[in-house]
């Protein structure tokens, strides 16, 4: 088997085991909505992250063996691999857009695969390291800073910010193929400064992409991760590793093509599993909705009374639905005790994203409204 072959093959492996165990990491998520440290003591998370980590070690070895510009687009298919699994799996169907995304990706990334040439592996020299580094930071940098000037715009801060992320991932795959190529079975003093490269951009491109998914839905942030990633490392591929295709100018402008299919597909495929699953979980928070009973500042005595209820009703209603926590003893406490300002959340776990990150699940953090007394219904 050539190494061409090989590379192949370790990123379908790696694509199907990443979108393996973001499944599974979704369903312990929803299952267990309530328990903040459950999937710790649950073989299945451990399963997922075992799926994980296994994806992460072939993604380093294809990139050892095949080109960056060939391996890295081959991640994306986590998300083509996800719609058949997690129809199998767990019984959730795509619909007509989303397979339609996935017939785009697939083609767009089998007509890239026929046009890469064999090439030798290269690496990095140091200034070609330390130039890749600066203007990566540079980059990354302005796009924060360009970010947060537009605060006052969340789509825009957004999509800026998920640039910034796309761009430090698609970077730690570069330097990832900088040390799996001069990998000699020991970590050398040379490739030190770049195993800090990795985990400097890894950190910060998940701290970004976290950040990006604030204010402004899921659909713009993860959709431009899934492409800038790949898009970035090819780049770099092309132009820095020395990686070409078949056919000359023509194969390339074609590959290019390819690309833009590629990135197309993947596209539709984010957004409709996002507008998908916030349209399957309108009805449930609909009927979870909490109640807010009107107090007699909000509504007046008069206008209860219009519409039939009587305000000792509503009081004796109220009496009924909350249940006060016990006080601190008089002799514990300095002052008037603080009012309990932490209500009981409501809803359930969110949903799970197939990111952008070597295809791992992003699970949004619930926000709480800690300025209303909430009464569950």
């Amino acid at each position: 088997m050539s190494a061409l072959a090989l590379s192949v093959l370790l990123s379908l492996v790696s694509a199907v085991a990443y979108a393996g165990g973001a499944i599974v990491q979704e369903q312990v998520a929803v299952s267990h909505p309530n328990e903040q440290y459950a999937p710790l003591r649950r073989p299945s998370w451990w399963a997922a992250v075992a799926l994980n980590g296994l994806g992460g070690l072939l993604h380093v070895v294809a990139l050892a063996y095949g080109p960056l510009s060939l391996v890295q687009p081959l991640g994306a298919l986590t998300i083509v691999f996800a719609l058949p699994m997690a129809a199998l799996f767990v019984g959730r169907r795509a619909g007509a857009t989303a397979w339609r995304g996935a017939i785009m990706a697939t083609v767009g990334l089998a007509g890239l695969l026929s046009l890469v040439g064999a090439s030798d592996a290269q690496s990095l020299s140091t200034p070609q390291r330390v130039f890749a580094g600066l203007v990566t930071a540079a980059a990354v940098v302005t796009l924060m800073i360009a970010g947060r000037a537009a605060h006052r715009h969340p789509v825009v801060r957004s999509v800026l910010l998920a640039t910034a992320s796309g761009i430090a991932f698609g970077m730690s795959s570069v330097f990832t193929k900088t040390v799996a190529v001069d990998w000699s079975g020991g970590v050398a003093t040379a490739d030190l400064p770049s195993l800090a490269a990795i985990g400097v951009l890894a950190t910060a491109g998940l701290m970004l992409s976290q950040a990006s998914y604030r204010g402004a839905g899921l659909a713009a942030p993860l959709a431009t991760l899934t492409v800038v990633n790949p898009v970035v490392a090819a780049a770099v591929g092309i132009t820095m590793f020395g990686e070409t295709f078949r056919y000359g100018t023509t194969g390339t402008a074609l590959a290019l093509s390819c690309g833009v299919v590629a990135a197309g597909g993947l596209i539709l495929l984010t957004t409709e599993r996002i507008q998908r699953t916030h349209a399957e979980a309108e009805p449930a928070a609909a009927e979870r909705e909490d109640v807010f009973l009107p107090t007699p500042a909000e509504a007046p005595a008069d206008a209860l009374v219009r519409e039939g209820v009587l305000v000792e009703q509503v009081a004796a209603l109220r009496e009924e639905l909350l249940v006060p926590a016990p006080a601190a003893p008089a002799a514990l406490t300095d002052g008037p005790s603080a009012p309990d300002d932490h209500p009981a959340p409501g809803g359930t776990e969110p949903p799970a994203y197939y990111g952008p990150f070597y295809g791992a699940a992003y699970i949004p953090v619930p926000v709480l409204d800690r300025h209303r007394t909430r009464v569950k219904s």
